[in-house]
C-alpha cells in the first residue's frame, strides 16, 4: 500500500546518503549450499529464494533467513519399543534429510530441522510397534523403507526431503537374550541328530550293498581280506589279527552235536 510505498522511498534515500557505506548493508552473499529467504515489510518477496552468490536487500525493511540445503544426519536416540508380540525392546535409527525448499522450510513451520527431529522419534515407535520382534530383527532393510516414505510424505509440507533411514541397533533384555540363545543351541543340537542318523542310514545301506557283492562272490571276501593285511602291515603293527571262517567254526559245531546224540 501507500505506507509501504513511502518506506521504501525513505530506504532509497537513506541508501543514496549514505554511499558508499550503505552498500556494504545492502549487498549479502550466500554460498553455494545456501540460499536466502527474504520478507520485505514482513511478507515474502516474490520469486523465491535468492541464491547462490550476491543478493540485495533495502535497509530498515526487508529481513532474509539462511537455509542450509546440505544433508543432514540426525541420530535417534534409543528408543523403548512394545513390539506386536509384546516384547520390549531398545531400538535407535540414524536419519539422513535435507532443506528441499528452502521458502516452504522458513515459512510454514518455525523450526523445521527439530519437528523432523521428532516426528522421526515418534515414526520409528509406531512403525516398530506394528511389527513382531522376528521382522524387526531379520527386515530391517524393509523397515527402513517404511519409515523413509512415511517420514518423506509426513515432512514434504515443511519443505524436507528425507532421504534415507537406517536402524543401527535393535537392543533385547537379557533374559529374553538367554532364551533365544537357548532356543537356537537346541535347534542346532536337533539338526545335528537328524544329520546323524541320516548319515548312519545311508552307511547301513552303503554295508548292506557291500555285503550283498562279497555273498554273491566268495572270492571277494579273500580279497577283501588281503587288502586288510596289507593296510596293518603299512602301519608298521607287530601284531597281526587273521581272521577265522565262520564255516569253520560251524563245522566244529555240528561234530559237537553229532558226537553228543
Amino acid at each position: 500500500g501507500v505506507c509501504g510505498t513511502i518506506l521504501m522511498g525513505l530506504s532509497w534515500v537513506l541508501i543514496i546518503f549514505t554511499l558508499p557505506f550503505s552498500l556494504c548493508v545492502c549487498f549479502k552473499v550466500v554460498q553455494e549450499y545456501e540460499r536466502a529467504v527474504i520478507f520485505r515489510l514482513g511478507r515474502l518477496m516474490s520469486g523465491g529464494a535468492k541464491g547462490p552468490g550476491i543478493f540485495f536487500i533495502l535497509p530498515c525493511i526487508d529481513a532474509y533467513a539462511r537455509v542450509d540445503l546440505r544433508t543432514r544426519t540426525y541420530d535417534v536416540p534409543p528408543q523403548e519399543v512394545l513390539t506386536k508380540d509384546s516384547v520390549t525392546v531398545s531400538v535407535d535409527a540414524v536419519v539422513y534429510y535435507r532443506v528441499s525448499n528452502a521458502t516452504i522450510s522458513v515459512a510454514n513451520v518455525e523450526n523445521a530441522h527439530h519437528s523432523t527431529r521428532l516426528l522421526a522419534q515418534t515414526t520409528l515407535r509406531n512403525t516398530l510397534g506394528m511389527r513382531p520382534l522376528h521382522e524387526i530383527l531379520s527386515d530391517r532393510d524393509t523397515i527402513s523403507s517404511s519409515m523413509q516414505i512415511t517420514l518423506d510424505g509426513a515432512t514434504d509440507a515443511w519443505g524436507i526431503k528425507v532421504e534415507r533411514v537406517e536402524i543401527k541397533d535393535v537392543r533385547l533384555p537379557v533374559q529374553l537374550q538367554r532364551a533365544m540363545a537357548a532356543e537356537a543351541e537346541a535347534a542346532r543340537e536337533a539338526r545335528a541328530k537328524v544329520i546323524a542318523a541320516e548319515g548312519e542310514q545311508r552307511a547301513s545301506r552303503a554295508l548292506r550293498e557291500a555285503a550283498e557283492v562279497i555273498g554273491d562272490s566268495p572270492a571277494a571276501l579273500q580279497l577283501r581280506y588281503l587288502q586288510t593285511l596289507n593296510t596293518i602291515s603299512a602301519e608298521k603293527n607287530s601284531t597281526i589279527v587273521f581272521p577265522l571262517p565262520i564255516d569253520l567254526l560251524t563245522y566244529f559245531v555240528k561234530a559237537r552235536e553229532a558226537s553228543s546224540k
